[in-house]
């Protein structure tokens, strides 16, 4: 596992499958997803290995539950004293209370749905705090939690307006070229939460699968969600 800068203040954690965002703070780090299961050893040497200490990780925000996002952030919860957030509506299936709902998949994307079933299930998971649309999370100088249902009923996004950072979930992919997400319970619902998203006009553009987007990520949103 790869930890990439993406600017002095934020790197991204490259798993085969997915990937999850370390944001710094003055005196906190923030996990934005938390990878696979069994992933907390690599993570935690990841960090180290920037000059962080991942004791200083304050809490975790999960975009949604599925297992290559929630995967390790118990485990590393327990370890560094972390809180996790999720959204209220993803809550229950995160804690392994309700299943996880399947995706309405197209022929094309059953292989994809197929491959993303070999990461280990990830186990059940505590949620500290049920955030809402619209709540500041306590980091980033302002991140704010935005509701993109779809992906998922309770997929957010994380919004630093201070920074011009979008975190997009799953719902925005940018493989080859920034594009609509794969594997959506709600199809329609998800392209509209994409349309919420281009009207923040992110300077820099962090999805669950594919690389950042450090250049001119606003106008290849809109374009997209169009």
């Amino acid at each position: 596992m790869d930890l990439i800068e993406i600017t002095p203040r934020l790197h991204m954690l490259h798993f085969s499958i997915g990937q999850a965002y370390l944001w710094r703070d003055d005196e906190e780090l923030t996990l934005i997803d938390a990878g696979w299961a069994g992933s907390a050893d690599e993570i935690g040497t990841a960090i180290r290995g920037v000059g962080l200490d991942p004791a200083r990780i304050r809490r975790i925000v999960l975009t949604h539950g599925h297992r290559d996002h929630v995967g390790s952030a118990q485990e590393l919860a327990d370890r560094f004293g972390a809180r996790i957030l999720a959204h209220r509506l993803d809550a229950p299936l995160i804690r392994g209370e309700v299943p996880v709902p399947e995706p309405d998949l197209l022929d094309w994307e059953i292989p994809l749905h197929e491959n993303g079933l070999t990461v280990p299930e990830a186990p059940p998971t505590r949620v500290d705090h049920e955030v809402e649309d619209g709540e500041e999370l306590g980091f980033g100088d302002g991140a704010v939690a935005v509701h993109i249902p779809g992906h998922t009923p309770g997929s957010i996004a994380v919004h630093l307006p201070e920074h011009g950072v979008l975190f997009a979930g799953d719902t925005v992919a940018s493989v080859q070229g920034v594009t609509f997400g794969v594997l959506h319970v709600d199809r329609e619902r998800a392209m509209e939460s994409m349309r919420r998203l281009a009207g923040l006009k992110p300077s820099i553009l962090c999805c669950g699968h594919g690389a950042p987007v450090t250049s001119d990520a606003a106008r290849r949103l809109t374009e997209a969600a169009r």
